[in-house]
């Protein structure tokens, strides 16, 4: 090469002898915030075939499904001032604080990655919930009024009823402590949420979900999601406080 660089070898020296970047450079730089990262495709269709039926006609949604994932696109929520400081500092703080790694209940409407499994009946639907503190949810389709609670719940109270063929789930009577997401969205006590499941085909349902509390939103806040049918596996067994490694690494700023 007659003593000359060739260009990708110039610029490797140049990486070579440039200086380490100053602490006061390291902590500028900019690093995506775990709760800011959004779906930018839709996830893959379930498995194909038309939608299976109760004995009284009514969609079955029973089975297995992957963790919902929201759609792309979706709107931000308009919070009330104290609510949008809160988030942005949990937000920068790279969610260190997360309940939900600590085995705290994710509560209503915070999707995770893991498995559910539905089991409808005509006057109860209940969800089966893999992941976190493997825990359940409650639907009752066989009245029509909230309890009149004593104390708050992680996952409220939930009734539902069917519009058309779509199970549209009200639930109210949350407490204040759990995370909508990673992001750190809160709320408070004043909370009622209303989600609307779609079994479009055979394999995919749609999930809608409207998040309205005054006390934290300027308005409702509605999100899109998708879950698709597992036809090969069974939910497992996952006990989150046991070997829970995750927090140590939860170190924030």
């Amino acid at each position: 090469m007659n003593g000359i660089l060739t260009a990708a070898a110039a610029a490797a020296l140049m990486i070579a002898l440039s200086p380490p970047p100053s602490q006061a450079q390291a902590q500028t730089r900019v690093v995506p915030f775990p709760g800011a990262v959004r779906p930018t495709t839709a996830p893959p269709k379930g498995p194909p075939g038309p939608v299976p039926h109760m004995p009284d006609g009514k969609p079955d949604l029973s089975g297995i499904w992957n963790g919902q994932r929201a759609l792309p696109n979706q709107p931000e929520p308009e919070m009330v001032p104290w609510a949008a400081a809160l988030t942005k500092q949990r937000t920068e703080n790279y969610s260190a604080d997360d309940p939900e790694a600590r085995c705290i209940p994710a509560g209503v409407p915070r999707a995770t990655p893991y498995h559910y499994q539905i089991v409808q009946t005509p006057s109860l639907v209940l969800m089966l919930i893999e992941g976190n503190i493997h825990t359940f949810r409650q639907i009752f389709l066989d009245r029509k009024e909230h309890l009149k609670l004593s104390q708050p719940l992680w996952y409220g109270d939930s009734i539902g009823h069917w519009e058309g063929d779509t199970l549209v789930v009200d639930t109210i009577g949350f407490n204040d402590k759990f995370w909508f997401d990673m992001a750190g969205h809160p709320h408070t006590s004043q909370l009622h949420v209303i989600e609307r499941y779609h079994r479009r085909d055979f394999g995919d349902l749609e999930v809608q979900v409207t998040i309205d509390d005054p006390g934290a939103y300027t308005k409702p806040w509605v999100v899109n999601r998708v879950s698709t049918l597992e036809t090969q596996i069974e939910i497992s067994e996952y006990v989150c406080n046991e070997n829970n490694t995750d927090t140590l690494h939860l170190v924030g700023r």
